[in-house]
């Protein structure tokens, strides 16, 4: 089975091989793939939940997910008790089991054939991912439906905001969760582009290396996916051909809102 984990503990942090030793403990067949979000960023994890979850791969998946501000209640915590687990199934198959925390169902909440709450502890531990919650996806993964609790509408989860920066990639390209096909613009179209305090012109394409060296485009990027039966998504990026958009806009965080107009 190819695990996919997705957790905010940090770049190369030692909690992503505590957590991959607990959960091949549980899942011995498993193949543990880890990705690093920055922290606190449901945004990031959510965007990735669905981009691993609803692009090609092995039928055998499963994407476990921790990224879990404990925002859901302000006050002092009992017991380092934080958001609950939940389980979705997506329509290839893939299974998804994780924190249900700001914007972490949010990509999948209307593509998912159902979305349920696990009922395993809520607390018993700081590190809630390594102690507690394995064994939940252990028994998900191995089809033991009794820990299965209440069902999760996708009214009850909220939309991903539209004008965000959701990753940033190794070159410094800037992924958005702007929709691809709601840009209506005709290619080479000069425009104004500002992320966070920061603006720069840019050129709009239809495909980002259909610039010139130098030139910051603004383009459908490589991320997207595709679901039976609907139109295939697309995100825009922000692409500097030979160069790096993040530097050029200040090296922006994850969640810097992203805007532009035609000049």
């Amino acid at each position: 089975m190819l695990i996919h984990l997705i957790a905010d503990y940090g770049t190369n942090d030692p909690a992503f091989a505590e957590v991959s030793q607990r959960l091949l403990q549980h899942i011995p067949d498993g193949q543990i793939h880890c990705l690093s979000v920055p922290p606190f960023s449901t945004l990031a994890t959510g965007f990735w939940i669905a981009q691993l979850g609803l692009n090609p791969g092995p039928d055998n998946r499963l994407i476990y997910h921790n990224c879990a501000p404990r925002k859901d209640d302000l006050e002092a915590r009992q017991n380092n008790e934080g958001e609950g687990l939940t389980y979705a199934l997506l329509p290839n198959g893939v299974k998804v089991v994780g924190v249900w925390a700001g914007y972490t169902l949010s990509f999948i909440k209307d593509i998912a054939e159902s979305i349920y709450t696990i009922k395993v502890s809520r607390g018993g531990s700081q590190f809630r991912s390594r102690d507690v919650f394995p064994q939940g996806a252990a028994a998900i993964v191995q089809g033991d439906v009794s820990l299965l609790g209440e069902q999760i509408f996708p009214e009850q989860i909220p939309d991903y905001p539209g004008d965000r920066i959701a990753w940033v990639d190794g070159y410094g390209n800037i992924k958005t969760t702007i929709v691809a096909d709601r840009v209506e613009l005709k290619p080479q179209t000069k425009v104004i582009v500002r992320v966070g305090d920061l603006v720069s012109d840019a050129v709009y394409s239809d495909g980002s290396f259909q610039v010139s060296e130098g030139t910051l485009a603004f383009a459908p990027g490589s991320s997207g996916w595709q679901v039976e039966g609907k139109p295939p998504l697309r995100w825009m990026e922000l692409f500097l051909r030979g160069g790096s958009a993040w530097r050029r806009f200040g090296k922006p965080k994850v969640n810097q809102v992203v805007s532009y107009q035609v000049i």
